[in-house]
């Protein structure tokens, strides 16, 4: 009993310094971001550079939460500037900063009411991150011109192409949006799968739970010559490889 309530304290003191530290990261990363925004945009349009500042909030924090362990299995893209259409699994909100562990910049299609949360909000905007108004008429094809121009800008995006997160853990049917983006840039797909994340938020308790997050990179896959009567040929083919390696993964854990 003495353990579990020493268990219990101690975790609640770690979320109190991770939410603390998490707070002052995001602060100090506005006037940072802001400026190399501000510094780079005559020669950087696709604000890779402001992205990739403000994702090193995640890495920082990663590293100053002791309740979390985040790895990167798989082959980080060789040049950054290569743009992906990358896409993952959807387990929890943390999938979010466990892919930001990867060393380069993607631009993020989040839904719309992130972009309402106080400073947060702020920084998806510097980074040119991409907003996603559920329900709005015309809002898939502002998504769909807007990765575009990200990915002619020598930027990646990133998509969870179940749309939300899984409810039971089960992986949930994908969506097309993604696979159309990808044939209609022809540019690769970069299938990410991330596993161990779901217990690193507890529902209904402000603490954070312990996770040994991992995330996996798997090979590119190419759309050269695809056309849009392929989408569904290809949805279902790089779906099914997150499939099997959901099942490595969990396998080995």
């Amino acid at each position: 009993m003495t353990t579990t309530r020493d268990s219990a304290f101690a975790r609640t003191l770690i979320s109190l310094w991770a939410w603390v530290t998490l707070g002052i990261l995001v602060i100090a990363a506005i006037p940072l971001v802001a400026f190399v925004r501000l510094v780079t945009m005559p020669f950087d349009r696709g604000a890779y550079w402001a992205g990739y500042t403000f994702r090193s909030v995640a890495r920082v924090h990663g590293r100053l939460n002791p309740l979390w362990t985040f790895s990167i299995e798989g082959n980080v893209p060789d040049d950054p500037r290569r743009p992906y259409v990358v896409i993952s699994n959807h387990e929890s909100f943390v999938d979010m900063l466990a892919i930001s562990q990867i060393p380069i910049e993607m631009k993020w299609v989040a839904k719309s009411a992130f972009f309402k949360i106080p400073l947060l909000g702020f920084l998806l905007m510097l980074s040119r991150d991409i907003k996603l108004v559920r329900g709005a008429q015309g809002s898939g094809s502002h998504v769909y011109s807007e990765a575009a121009e990200r990915i002619s800008q020598r930027v990646s995006v990133m998509l969870f192409p179940e749309g939300t997160r899984s409810a039971t853990g089960e992986l949930g049917e994908f969506k097309d949006g993604a696979f159309k983006i990808a044939i209609e840039a022809q540019a690769p797909l970069l299938p990410l799968v991330v596993h161990g994340t779901r217990d690193a938020l507890i529902k209904h308790d402000w603490r954070f739970g312990r996770c040994n997050a991992i995330v996996r990179i798997l090979d590119p896959v190419p759309t050269e010559g695809l056309t849009l009567d392929d989408v569904t040929e290809l949805r279902d083919r790089v779906r099914q490889l997150i499939v099997d390696a959901r099942a490595d993964l969990a396998h080995a854990s």
